[in-house]
């Protein structure tokens, strides 16, 4: 602890204050019934390609609302506010799709029928399309539609090793951020249709795990027994890129049997390797760098270093209009400072078969009274060491609330510690709680009726003309930077595809080119 506050003291008011994040928040369009809505992305929405705000994931109708950077957690959620504004003022005036606010899926249809999203004739957006064709033949497409918000983060004078001293003290200690907010511990029959699982039937249609605080997380989630012989070192950045070069250019038998292109010259996937590209890689966090135009991604880490965090594990809260609250945020900022200010040890193929069993139990079981996950191969119950965790973030967030004025962060490392005493209060039981209470133990019923609830909410905020005028020109822009990149392609696609999966386009790492400038 003394040196953890040590370390701390050394930052100083200013780099904590130089702390940044953004959030991207994924949702199904949902038809009022609580079936998938499958209608084209709204081209009042802009372009998909290009909108800096406006997206879409795998699907078509799954929406991708994107902030910018900003400096406090109350600024980025103002600016989330205001893009599910627009949005839900478009999709108002198209009719009444809504959007579902669970990270689970609503009622799906048949999974050759969900439709994979749309980003025009270019290359960059053909390829795009081809990519998620490509995890609907290795996946499943059901798999696809699960939602979630990723929550970016960055602080000034970090270097690409303490960035990766970070993601392994994150990985070691997600369980507590899955405790404390996992939202979906129950989901749609449908979604496990096809599927052999250990959920427990409850209401009209329904599975759940009694104890359960992330479905979405757990192994019915984003789950591959491909990505599973995968065991990516997180010990530097030259490790990690040669795991990453290693999975992207690795053939696999099941995959070269799905073929680049099926008989009549339709694209199946774009690449028969373990990883078409990087960000076919499942974690609970990345380590990023924004792209130049048409660089991969492990090249831009690899020339440049990392330059952001990307945590992946955040549940859609149905409870929140937009799925996070301003606390929820701060906890994070904090978590992730207490991340990177501990020791972090190398990790090790023992330790990381140690977490992945660590994230499942905590998915699928995490309220369980006396639940006991490993630690370094030893057993220890989840509130200890919860309890553990959040103590240590105690002075973090008064340093924190220190530099900023106030004491919201100190606020939330309260409730963290208050949430940890009281499982009943956690989003995970209120799901269930309210499914019982009102919903005839429904999980259609209760997301239907919250998503309704958030849709009359969010239209009912004051959205002042200054604000839609700007969004309808980001529209316009969007379609019109979508026309100029494909009127500037001459390359055939397939000589684009090639290009783009190269293991020349993957870059060495830093260390290798300065031997090589040596020699």
């Amino acid at each position: 602890m003394n040196k953890l506050m040590e370390r701390l003291g050394a930052l100083g008011p200013e780099r904590l204050k130089g702390m940044r994040r953004g959030i991207e928040k994924e949702s199904l369009r949902a038809q009022p019934d609580g079936q998938l809505a499958l209608t084209p992305h709204p081209l009042a929405l802009g372009s998909a390609l290009t909108h800096p705000h406006i997206t879409t994931d795998f699907s078509e109708s799954q929406l991708e609302l994107i902030t910018g950077v900003h400096a406090d957690a109350e600024s980025a959620l103002q600016e989330l506010v205001q893009v599910h504004q627009y949005t839900y003022r478009v999709l108002d005036a198209m009719g009444d799709e809504r959007l579902w606010v669970s990270s689970m899926p609503c009622g799906l249809p048949t999974d050759e029928t969900i439709p994979i999203g749309r980003y025009g004739s270019s290359n960059v957006g053909r390829a795009k399309s081809v990519y998620r064709m490509g995890l609907g033949h290795r996946y499943g497409r059901r798999m696809q539609t699960i939602s979630g918000i990723h929550y970016n983060w960055s602080m000034p004078g970090v270097s690409s090793e303490q960035y990766f001293g970070l993601i392994r003290n994150f990985r070691r200690h997600a369980f507590l951020l899955l405790y404390l907010f996992g939202a979906s511990p129950a989901l749609c029959s449908s979604f496990v249709a096809t599927r052999s699982h250990e959920l427990q039937p409850i209401g009209e249609g329904s599975m759940h795990m009694p104890y359960g605080t992330s479905l979405r997380m757990g192994r019915l989630g984003y789950q591959s027994d491909a990505q599973a012989s995968l065991k990516v070192s997180y010990n530097s950045l030259e490790g990690y890129g040669a795991s990453l070069q290693d999975a992207l250019t690795r053939p696999w038998p099941a995959y070269e049997a799905i073929g680049i292109q099926n008989p009549g010259g339709d694209y199946n996937q774009l690449g028969s390797t373990l990883l078409q590209i990087e960000n076919e890689f499942y974690g609970t966090i990345r380590p990023k760098r924004v792209i130049y135009p048409g660089e991969r991604p492990l090249h831009a880490l690899r020339e440049r270093g990392v330059e952001y965090v990307e945590v992946r594990l955040m549940d859609l809260d149905p409870f929140e209009p937009v799925g996070i609250n301003a606390q929820t945020m701060r906890f994070i900022d904090v978590f992730l400072l207490h991340c990177l200010l501990n020791d972090s040890p190398d990790d090790t193929p023992q330790e990381i078969d140690e977490l992945a069993q660590n994230q499942h139990l905590t998915a699928a079981r995490g309220r369980e009274p006396g639940l006991r996950l490993l630690r370094g191969g030893r057993e220890v119950t989840l509130i200890d060491w919860g309890a553990e965790l959040v103590a240590q973030c105690a002075p973090i967030a008064a340093e924190m609330d220190a530099a900023h004025g106030g004491s919201l962060y100190g606020d939330a490392v309260r409730a963290a510690s208050a949430a940890l005493a009281a499982p009943d209060s956690l989003p995970s039981a209120r799901v269930l709680a309210a499914m019982a209470s009102a919903h005839d133990d429904s999980f259609i019923r209760f997301v239907r009726a919250q998503s309704e609830k958030t849709r009359v909410e969010l239209l009912g905020l004051p959205f002042p003309a200054e604000l839609q005028s700007r969004f309808e020109a980001m529209t316009v822009d969007s379609l019109n930077e979508q026309k100029k990149i494909e009127a500037a392609d001459t390359m055939p696609f397939e000589i684009y595809r090639q290009q783009y999966v190269s293991p020349e386009r993957l870059g060495v790492g830093r260390k290798r080119e300065r031997v090589a400038a040596t020699t």
